[in-house]
């Protein structure tokens, strides 16, 4: 067995309540390891949460408490959507976390050839925790279109980390591929932005601006600003420096992150990385932003989605569904209720859903719930593969569905229940029936196996329904996916009920 394999996702801050991009972190990392796993393979799935910084510093004060028991009390909303979400990971990470603490202050240590003292003077944007140039300070006419705030013009002394030692390395391992971006496109803007070579960047604030994080060795009136302390989760997660074992998981195979932090994960990551002598993540996964009816979700504006209601409402596997088919893997999306109760209905309750329920009703039916031996499905699979390679789960699950609706015409076209009603006439009718049957519960468990990734419940339901050579009948009323119609009433549903008790 070749080397164990190694996920992580994005360390979110614990002040913010959980999204949409956080959950779909969690949801891709997920999909990739459910289906390595499903081939044999042995994964860690890291997850996290990033607990220092003046914001939460703030928010604590605000609630007259310490930053550590604010953060203890926050945590928990994370952890509580990645398990909503069902994501099956292995680590859970807070920067907290004390060997997390020693392993960054060992790293700092390591990184000592590479980090030098000096003055900075510039724009912060507390939201961010982020300082930025004049030229983008600029564009935003001096406010930071995600917070709405002003930026703070800043000068004060810091350590800095010669990031720009690293530049050429840096090139080379993403033009021949050794760190690869995913997709293309989001490698080209990376290298656009460091045509002029990668920035050095700041790892301290002095203790008068920055209380809450950990201290810098050996100079006590400093504080690690937060790319040491929260991009080094990766490894430390591992047990990196000192917790045997920890070499067997890394480089990562996939680094899950949303476009908004490519940056620092192509640039100020991969320097920390080299300056410690160690391999550079494998590849990065780039997904985009979520829009809501085509415009940016905003608190301000009212239109953010919760995952946590669209799974409480409708369930697990639409969520699951919607987000890996509807959103492309690596570019934005675009979320409506409208087009999500679309996707439920006529997709997963429709198509799918009533596919499975009119297979096992007419096996139970017309062969008193016996099923024939089914053979293997039959539908190209090289497609499904080669998305699932290439890190296009939206594709994937795109050439399953072409397997769902052509199973849905095969029946429409051989119409079983009208074979059925020919047994008593003809003495191959009973014969072509049980075939037919047969055939469509192959492809149905073909669309199960490649479902496991994506839909771990609904695969599991339609294998329970079929696999044991007894039709198991579906629990709950509705079968798989009980209706429901605010926007839109199909008319499909009509027919296909109608053809059902023919």
């Amino acid at each position: 067995m070749g080397k164990k394999l190694y996920i992580t996702t994005a360390i979110p801050y614990v002040n913010g309540t959980p999204h949409i991009g956080n959950a779909l972190d969690y949801l891709l990392a997920d999909i990739w390891t459910r289906y390595e796993k499903q081939n044999g393979k042995e994964v860690r799935f890291q997850v996290g949460t990033d607990e220092h910084g003046n914001k939460i510093a703030a928010k604590a004060a605000e609630l007259g408490i310490a930053p550590k028991e604010y953060a203890d009390k926050m945590y928990g909303n994370f952890e509580l959507l990645m398990k909503k979400v069902d994501a099956q990971y292995t680590d859970f990470i807070r920067t907290t976390d004390p060997h997390h603490i020693g392993a960054v202050q060992y790293i700092w240590q390591k990184l000592q050839p590479y980090i030098y003292k000096g003055s900075y003077e510039g724009w912060y944007c507390m939201g961010h925790e982020a300082f930025f140039t004049d030229k983008e300070v600029e564009a935003t006419s001096g406010v930071c279109p995600d917070h709405q705030t002003p930026y703070e013009r800043v000068s004060e002394e810091n350590y800095y980390l010669k990031a720009s030692a690293f530049t050429d390395k840096l090139r080379e391992a993403l033009e021949t591929g050794r760190m690869e971006i995913v997709p293309e496109f989001r490698k080209k803007e990376f290298l656009e932005l460091i045509k002029d070579g990668v920035q050095d960047v700041s790892i301290s604030r002095p203790k008068k601006s920055l209380t809450w994080g950990v201290p810098v060795p050996g100079d006590p009136e400093q504080i690690m600003y937060v790319w040491i302390d929260a991009l080094a989760n990766y490894i430390t997660v591992l047990g990196y420096p000192d917790v045997a074992g920890w070499e067997e998981y890394w480089p990562a195979d996939i680094q899950v992150i949303g476009k908004d932090i490519l940056r620092f994960h192509a640039g100020i990551w991969p320097a920390m990385l080299m300056g410690l002598d160690l391999p550079l993540p494998k590849k990065l996964l780039v997904h985009g932003f979520v829009n809501v009816g085509g415009a940016k979700m905003s608190k301000t504006v009212g239109n953010v989605v919760d995952p946590n209601q669209i799974i409480d409402d409708y369930g697990l596997d639409a969520f699951r569904y919607f987000f890996s088919r509807h959103i492309p893997t690596q570019d934005d999306g675009d979320f409506t209720w409208e087009k999500f109760e679309n996707a439920y209905n006529l997709e997963l309750g429709n198509d799918l859903g009533n596919l499975v329920s009119r297979v096992a009703g007419m096996i139970t039916r017309y062969q008193s719930g016996v099923i024939g031996e089914a053979p293997q499905g039959d539908h190209d699979m090289k497609p499904y593969f080669d998305a699932m390679a290439a890190l296009q789960f939206n594709q994937a699950i795109e050439e399953t569905w072409k397997t769902v609706r052509s199973l849905n015409k095969y029946i429409e076209m051989v119409k079983p229940w009208e074979i059925a009603a020919k047994r008593s006439s003809d003495p191959e009718a009973e014969a072509h029936l049980g075939e037919v049957l047969a055939q469509a519960v192959g492809t149905l468990l073909q669309v199960a196996d490649q479902l496991t990734p994506f839909l771990p419940a609904t695969a599991a339901t339609i294998k329970k329904t079929f696999s044991s050579g007894v039709i198991v009948p579906i629990e709950g009323i509705g079968g798989l996916f009980p209706k429901i119609y605010k926007h839109t009433e199909d008319p499909r549903t009509v027919k296909v009920a109608q053809a059902e008790k023919k």
